[in-house]
C-alpha cells in the first residue's frame, strides 16, 4: 500500500484551501444583487482606513498608482490646467485614466475610482476641445435648449478622454459682483437660473418617463 508524506499532505491541503479562499463569494461584486445588499455587503468589508480614502478625493499630479492602491482613494480630479502632459490627445487622458483605474481595481476590494474634471464651458482642460462661453454668457442667451446642446457637446468630449463626471453645472446666483467667481453664474435672477439647467439634461441625457425620481442617472455614453 502507498503511502503519501505528511508534508507532500500538507501541500494539497494548502492548494485546496488558497483555491476555497480565491473563489469565496463576493456579493458586493454580483450585478445580480440589489444595489443595497451590494453596498451593505461592502461596507461590511471594508476597514475605516478604507472608508476614509473612499471619501478622498485627489489631484492627478499627487496620485500615484501605489497611492491609489494602497490607501483605496475614491476619486481623483483635474482642476484647471492639471493635464497628463503638454497638448495631450484624447489618447493620452485615457490612458492616465485608465492607469489610475488598473491602480484602484488592484487594491484590496478592487473598488473602481471616479475621475472628474472641471468642464464647464466645454471641456477646458483639453488642448484642441471646443470651448464655449462662461456661464455668465450662456445665461445672457436666455435660451435653454442652446445651454442644453451645449452640455450635450461637452458630454461627448468629456467622454471621448475616459471621464465619466464633471464638475458641472455651477448654479450659483451670484448677486454682489465682489465675489471673485460671479462668471460661472448664469443670472442674477433665480428663474434664468433655473431654466439654465437644462445644461443637466445635456450632460446626462434624457431622464425616461418611468424613472424613479432622485436617481442618479446617466444615459447610455
Amino acid at each position: 500500500m502507498a503511502r503519501i508524506s505528511i508534508p507532500l499532505v500538507g501541500l494539497m491541503f494548502l492548494c485546496l484551501w488558497v483555491g476555497i479562499a480565491q473563489s469565496e463569494y463576493m456579493k458586493y461584486k454580483d450585478p445580480k444583487q440589489l444595489i443595497g445588499a451590494r453596498i451593505w455587503d461592502l461596507m461590511n468589508r471594508m476597514t475605516l482606513e478604507e472608508k476614509i480614502g473612499q471619501m478622498a478625493q485627489l489631484d492627478r499630479v499627487a496620485a500615484t498608482a501605489d497611492v491609489l492602491r494602497d490607501y483605496s482613494i475614491g476619486s481623483v480630479l483635474s482642476g484647471g490646467g492639471s493635464v497628463p502632459l503638454p497638448h495631450a490627445t484624447a489618447e493620452d487622458w485615457v490612458n492616465m485614466v485608465n492607469e489610475f483605474q488598473n491602480a484602484s481595481l488592484s487594491s484590496r476590494l478592487g473598488i473602481p475610482m471616479i475621475y472628474g474634471i472641471d468642464a464647464v464651458h466645454g471641456h477646458n482642460n483639453v488642448y484642441k476641445a471646443t470651448i464655449f462661453p462662461h456661464n455668465v454668457g450662456l445665461g445672457a442667451t436666455r435660451d435653454p435648449e442652446l445651454v442644453k446642446r451645449i452640455g450635450g457637446a461637452t458630454a461627448l468630449e468629456v467622454r471621448a478622454t475616459g471621464i465619466p463626471y464633471v464638475f458641472a453645472p455651477c448654479i450659483a446666483v451670484c448677486r454682489d459682483p465682489r465675489w471673485g467667481r460671479c462668471y460661472e453664474s448664469y443670472s442674477e435672477d433665480p428663474k434664468v437660473v433655473q431654466q439654465m439647467t437644462e445644461i443637466i439634461s445635456g450632460l446626462q441625457g434624457e431622464i425616461p418617463a418611468n424613472s424613479r425620481k432622485g436617481v442618479p442617472y446617466l444615459g447610455g455614453k
